[in-house]
């Protein structure tokens, strides 16, 4: 009997290592996430979501959950804590959204008659090609101290939700941190606009993959939407420099984008005879293309801008 209990006590422990003792959502029930987180995490279809205010050069970006309660608890069980189960359920819900964000951009270049998109140096960009994940790279100093990427993590499992239900799917980690920034907690929408100013930058060769596929800029979670704009300026960058180096001076402001065509309604001003500068908050001069982003949770009040 003694021994049985031992026996007992080991399994459970040795499942602790494998299984979540808790839910990462509520910390009720020994589930990687009960049905209640669940369906707070993806029992509503995604919605677009914006920051108010919203810093310049933001793509449309679609959310599966605000980012509250057992949302907000699974998502820092997965960053903070490593409950590395978590990865599936929060790569589903990431999955959701990129899905909802590729139907209305789909939709919009239907609309209005684009047809296929084309590259920066005017070669056409396969319709049909796979989904491009690409995420938002976290500190290399956070990633350290965690001891993995969370973001990167997520959209793996997202690319393995799509590929599971149809959708040819990869991840291209090509952006990086050209330099350390402060910690963005402690500051307001504009101070973190500041900090993350030119702190991306696609990686050498990172380019060329980018024109396999559509686009979509990934992360857990956004708040102002810095980083996602930022991330969105740097892919822009480096496909504004590498369509000119291509085909010469004042090619890329004619082009449309191989991110998303132009035709899908983000920045129309775009349209130009000639290629604009990026202004120093990626706004302003800065080229804006048609691009979508899709993240696991926005904050509560980005919900409440109904631009759907």
């Amino acid at each position: 009997m003694r021994g049985s209990r031992a026996v007992r006590r080991w399994w459970t422990d040795l499942t602790d290592l494998v299984l979540p003792a808790e839910c990462g959502g509520c910390g009720r029930e020994r589930a990687v996430l009960c049905p209640r987180c669940r369906a707070a995490l993806s029992g509503v279809p995604p919605r677009r979501v914006r920051p108010d205010p919203a810093p310049p050069g933001l793509p449309a970006v679609h959310a599966s959950a605000p980012y509250a309660d057992e949302v907000r608890a699974a998502l820092l069980a997965h960053k903070e804590r490593g409950v590395l189960a978590l990865a599936a359920p929060l790569g589903a819900a990431l999955a959701g959204a990129v899905r909802v964000g590729l139907r209305q951009i789909h939709a919009a270049v239907r609309d209005a008659g684009a047809g296929d998109a084309e590259a920066g140096d005017g070669r056409a960009v396969p319709a049909r090609g796979p989904v491009l994940l690409v995420p938002v790279p976290s500190a290399r100093g956070a990633v350290r101290r965690r001891g993995h990427d969370p973001a990167r993590r997520i959209a793996l499992a997202a690319a393995a939700e799509l590929r599971r239900t149809g959708t040819s799917a990869r991840v291209l980690t090509v952006l990086r941190q050209r330099y350390a920034v402060a910690d963005q907690s402690g500051l307001d929408a504009r101070q973190r606009v500041d900090n993350l100013a030119g702190a991306l930058a696609v990686a050498p060769g990172g380019v060329g993959l980018l024109d396999g596929g559509a686009v979509v800029l990934v992360d857990d979670l956004m708040t102002t939407g810095a980083s996602l704009s930022e991330a969105a300026r740097a892919v822009r960058a480096a496909k504004a420099a590498t369509a000119e180096s291509r085909a010469g001076p004042g090619t890329y402001g004619r082009a449309r984008s191989a991110v998303y065509p132009a035709a899908a309604g983000e920045g129309r001003e775009e349209r130009k005879t000639r290629p604009r500068t990026a202004g120093r908050y990626g706004g302003g001069d800065v080229i804006r293309e048609a691009i979508c982003a899709a993240v696991v949770a926005a904050s509560p009040n980005s919900f409440e801008i109904n631009r759907n």
